[in-house]
């Protein structure tokens, strides 16, 4: 037992003196490098050379595009690699010790900098050591989560390709100092992003002249190209507004008596202007160009204007007062005749009122007085039945209004007013029963009474007539107001869909929006 503590402690003892060992060699090498190291100092062989340092980074994550403040937040890991003269060392010299590392402030290393930094600190990143191996190579990874200035373009939002510049260069060295070259960017731990599809990030080198210097300074300029994902704001804001489009159309079909279809237009116009303010809180204040989707907001609204305006003037030709101006004959043309041929509309119970008319004209029976066109005296028939006769009968015509199912026609001649009632017609009207006759006294009172039954018969002829013909105008303009309504349904729904399709379809990649977030 005591054998096997004492092996135990010997194999412990050992381990540590290797690892101590080790450590030795790292003290040296870390005294060596830094003995007459000086951070200060560009590590090249010649100051007359240049220090080639390639650059890159690591895309980890898009965080945020601030579309009012136009700022572009992303995850990166930068990359740089450069030979520094200064840090090599003969591995024989020290064994096992490939490598060390440096904190950044302690050696040399590059000033490259975000030119379109928006940070607050301008520099965001967090300084991490300095990997070098015994040749002198440098490796620097540091992590940052970087603001960058970037113009956003929100023409055909929400449809849109954003393409935001990352221009990193060093910030005091020269071209002739330090020659700056790119890598390609390594998107292998790219976490998606719920709003952008990530499509492309090219870069390029510049250079760069300026009045002071004749030397170049290089820069390298990485482009993100991201594709706005449209699902979000179709279901939000897209469809809520077709749907809300598509109501104003049905203020056409409301009944004009229903009293609500100027509050079904103006409740249309609120709701889009409430959406239209949320468009607005999202967008830059910007005049350079207009988004896609206020275009079509405001496009709608404008639709839907109309449409009240319309709906007020369908108000006013319904309610329209028979004692007032009669209708234009430009507008019964117009709209009684061409646009109701055109539309396919006719008049509310026309065919059953024309057809009873025509059969009851055909019948011609009067129940209790019969029209004598021969004779303009007053004849008993049977002992109980006096026959009226009139003159200037041949005039007579009938005026037909086929709007009214109580009247379909009345009597209007111009010998209306003159009813020819002779005393030697009106003989013999006693009764038999008396036994008695009937002098010329009792004809002359029979003629006074039946004068003034034809005047007030008259009478109510006049305000039959009357309320016939007030009906028939209020029914006119009632017709043309249902043309006009049957008229703008027809316009505004070609319109509205032709607004749609222009204006949505107008942003070139609408097609691959659709396909990929709703379909997909």
């Amino acid at each position: 037992m005591e054998a096997r503590i004492f092996t135990l402690y010997l194999l412990t003892i050992a381990c540590l003196l290797q690892v101590s060992l080790q450590g030795q060699h790292q003290r040296k090498l870390y005294k060596d490098l830094m003995r007459n190291y000086n951070p200060l100092e560009r590590p090249v062989f010649n100051d007359s050379h240049s220090l080639t340092v390639h650059f890159s980074f690591s895309l980890m994550q898009i965080m945020d595009v601030d579309e009012k403040n136009q700022v572009l937040t992303t995850n990166m890991w930068l990359q740089l690699y450069w030979y520094d003269y200064y840090l090599q060392w003969n591995t024989t010299d020290y064994p096992g010790v490939t490598n060390v590392r440096f904190p950044d402030n302690q050696i040399w290393r590059p000033d490259i900098l975000l030119y379109n930094s928006a940070d607050e600190r301008f520099d965001a990143t967090f300084h991490t050591n300095v990997l070098v191996n015994y040749t002198g190579y440098c490796q620097y990874l540091p992590p940052g989560i970087f603001k960058s200035t970037c113009y956003i373009d929100v023409r055909w939002f929400p449809f849109d390709v954003q393409r935001c510049d990352l221009k990193f260069g060093s910030w005091t060295y020269g071209g002739w100092s330090l020659d700056l070259q790119m890598k390609e960017v390594d998107m292998t731990g790219y976490i998606a992003n719920g709003e952008w599809d990530l499509v492309e990030v090219p870069g390029r080198r510049n250079e760069r002249f300026y009045d002071c210097c004749k030397e170049p300074y290089p820069d390298v300029t990485f482009t993100v190209v991201m594709r706005r994902r449209t699902l979000y704001y179709g279901l939000n804001l897209l469809i809520p507004c077709v749907l809300i489009s598509t109501l104003a159309l049905l203020v056409f079909l409301l009944p004009a008596d229903s009293g609500e279809k100027i509050s079904l237009g103006i409740t249309v116009l609120l709701s889009l202007t409430v959406f239209m303010l949320l468009v607005a809180e999202i967008m830059p204040a910007t005049s350079d160009s207009v988004p896609l989707i206020a275009q079509y907001f405001a496009t709608t609204m404008v639709i839907v204007g109309l449409s009240v305006i319309a709906t007020v003037l369908v108000l006013q030709y319904h309610h329209h007062d028979p004692d007032g101006a009669k209708m234009p004959k430009w507008t019964r043309v117009v709209l009684l005749n061409w646009c109701a041929w055109f539309l396919r509309m006719k008049r509310p119970g026309e065919e059953r009122v024309r057809l009873a008319c025509h059969n009851k004209h055909r019948r011609n029976s009067l129940s209790s007085v019969e029209l004598s066109m021969s004779q303009g005296t007053l004849q008993p028939t049977n002992g109980n039945m006096l026959y009226i006769g009139f003159r200037g009968m041949e005039g007579m015509h009938y005026t037909t209004t086929p709007d009214s199912g109580v009247i379909c026609s009345r009597l209007v001649g111009p010998g209306e007013d003159e009813v020819l009632l002779p005393g030697a017609g009106v003989s013999n009207l006693g009764s038999s029963a008396g036994g008695t006759g009937v002098g010329m006294g009792i004809g002359s009172h029979a003629e006074t009474d039946l004068t003034k039954i034809l005047e007030e018969v008259r009478y109510i002829a006049e305000r039959f007539r009357g309320q016939d013909e007030n009906e028939s105008l209020c029914n006119e303009w009632k017709f043309a107001a249902s043309v006009i309504d049957r008229l703008c349904l027809m316009a505004f729904s070609v319109f509205t869909i032709l607004c749609t399709i222009g204006i949505l379809m107008s942003a070139p990649n609408f097609v691959e929006a659709i396909s990929k977030d709703f379909f997909t």
